[in-house]
């Protein structure tokens, strides 16, 4: 334990509080004298006493107060662990993006941040995926990773209205800071959203706190087709012939693209579902329109995030219109 230093870095100076738990350092600064005192006092009766001290956040367990101080690190991964079995590849992506956007924004100032990529790097290919927690880990990585444990936040810190501001404002920015698609926003929101609504289930905050707080939106644009991008019959026609040109005649590559693209145009199926189709899905009557039944879609997710290892990964349909039971989508064809 040191004695108290200042800080004259900083616009108005502040007090540090300075010590070591198994040869790490840690500090916390605070505004006044007053404050640090108090808090440096904490930790000199803490050692008195014989309390352990946590080598994660630094504090002994009098000042953690259990449940009350989970990191929003640890909240995450809690998080995680409950949604991942039960989520699709493509959720298990979009999971992993936003929370590890909003990581490295909940911190505390603590010394040796890495740089922006690297972090996320270390979240979204070492940390967050379940099945890549055990992977050996480059020393920048590790470094990464012990910095995050370091300065993630105490979830309870979220019941402050300013933190919550720098959360949304994470939520709605790229790597380099620039603003994010609205879109982009949305989703990230959703997934962080669920994640404190896990916090309330349990009992680390009183209510979400995202609920407290609207974002200002901007005018939205208007949402118009351009018929410059749309595809028109001829051009489909044209597309389709010259796919078949594509790889040799034994390998079928050009067949197989004109049937993909065929699904696509002619019974407006999206990409994973005409990847999942099978002949028995097919009704094709010899006059009139045909039906196909897709009962599974094959959405790109990467092999990061699927179970089999896969790129593809495979779900049920649900249909945006016709719903059924049984868990399949009409598509029509015409004759």
């Amino acid at each position: 334990m040191w004695k108290l230093s200042v800080n004259r870095t900083t616009k108005k100076p502040t007090y540090l509080v300075r010590w070591v738990v198994d040869g790490q350092p840690f500090s916390e600064s605070y505004k006044t004298t007053a404050l640090a005192d108090r808090f440096r006092a904490k930790l000199l009766r803490a050692v008195d006493k014989g309390e352990p001290f946590d080598t994660v956040t630094g504090l002994p367990d009098s000042l953690r107060g259990g449940q009350a101080a989970l990191s929003f690190l640890e909240l995450t991964l809690k998080y995680i662990d409950a949604r991942w079995a039960e989520a699709s590849a493509k959720q298990r992506d979009s999971m992993t993006d936003a929370l590890a956007t909003v990581v490295p924004v909940l911190v505390k100032p603590v010394r040796g941040r890495p740089a922006p990529e690297i972090v996320r790097r270390a979240l979204r290919s070492y940390l967050l995926p379940v099945p890549r927690r055990e992977r050996e880990r480059p020393e920048e990585i590790a470094s990464a990773v012990r910095w995050i444990e370091r300065a993630s936040l105490p979830v309870a810190e979220l019941q402050e209205i300013a933190r919550v501001h720098e959360l949304i404002d994470g939520l709605g920015r790229k790597l380099d800071g620039k603003p994010a698609a609205t879109q982009t926003y949305r989703r990230r929101r959703a997934v962080v959203f669920n994640s404190l609504e896990f916090a309330v289930e349990l009992e680390l905050l009183p209510s979400n706190p995202l609920s407290r707080v609207r974002r200002k939106r901007g005018k939205r644009p208007l949402q118009e087709v351009d018929r410059r991008v749309v595809v028109n019959p001829k051009q489909a026609r044209e597309l389709l012939a010259a796919v078949t040109y594509v790889g040799g005649y034994e390998r079928a590559s050009g067949r197989r693209l004109r049937a993909f693209f065929g699904c696509l145009y002619y019974a407006a199926m999206r990409p994973g579902e005409a990847l999942g189709l099978r002949r028995s899905d097919c009704v094709l009557p010899v006059k009139g329109w045909g039906r196909i039944e897709l009962a599974e879609t094959r959405p790109t997710a990467g092999k990061a995030w699927t179970d089999s290892g896969e790129a593809h990964d495979r779900e049920q349909c649900s249909g945006l219109v016709d719903r059924f039971r049984e868990g399949v989508r009409r598509a029509y064809l015409p004759e």
